[in-house]
């Protein structure tokens, strides 16, 4: 197999981005190896690096599989960005506590996969631009809303007498400001 994935003439390819993250969605992803990936697939553990380079390149594979899975249709607008911004949180509740370790490993300092993640911030801001924040401050609802799901998916099951999660994100959501503040906390018109 060569590092496009084809065999030659009439022979499917044996790995594939899609059966690269199913295999590694199915036992998580906070201890995976790449040896234990390509066992999982079947094939040589060189097999598995002309697709991929590193389990860093795995987990990139499996970020981009995630944000699709996880970002709505739909655009958010100004009547349905909250709307939009709370389903976007519980696709990510569901999808990521679905994958043992996934949650945890995004909410720790990371390397991020830029143009997954990147999409996923760039619909967010739009979206509380459509609430009516301005940019910087759309930038700034985005760092607290991401940072606060994210790191409530991290630590779940970890705190069983904390909120549950469709409180934790209303409430997170009725607290963003809509309008930008200075930097002293003070309501700038």
């Amino acid at each position: 197999m060569n590092s496009t994935g084809k065999n030659g003439p009439g022979r499917p390819p044996r790995l594939s981005r899609e059966r690269i993250v199913d295999a590694a969605l199915q036992g998580g992803v906070a201890t995976l190896t790449m040896r234990e990936l390509a066992a999982r697939l079947g094939v040589s553990h060189s097999s598995l690096y002309r697709w991929v380079p590193d389990r860093d390149g795995v987990l990139d594979l499996v970020s981009e599989a995630m944000v699709e899975r996880v970002l709505p249709e739909d655009e958010p607008g100004a009547d349905t960005w909250r709307d939009w911004l709370t389903r976007l949180a519980w696709a990510m509740h569901d999808e990521f506590l679905a994958v043992p370790g996934y949650a945890a490993h995004v909410a720790r300092p990371h390397r991020r996969h830029l143009e997954s993640f990147g999409r996923l911030h760039d619909k967010a801001v739009a979206a509380f631009v459509a609430g009516g924040a301005d940019t910087e401050q759309a930038e700034q609802n985005w760092t607290v809303f991401g940072l606060g799901v994210v790191r409530w998916l991290g630590a779940a099951g970890d705190d069983p007498e904390g909120p549950p999660f469709g409180f934790y994100v209303d409430t997170l959501l009725r607290g963003l400001p809509h309008r930008c503040f200075d930097r002293e906390g003070a309501p700038s018109w």
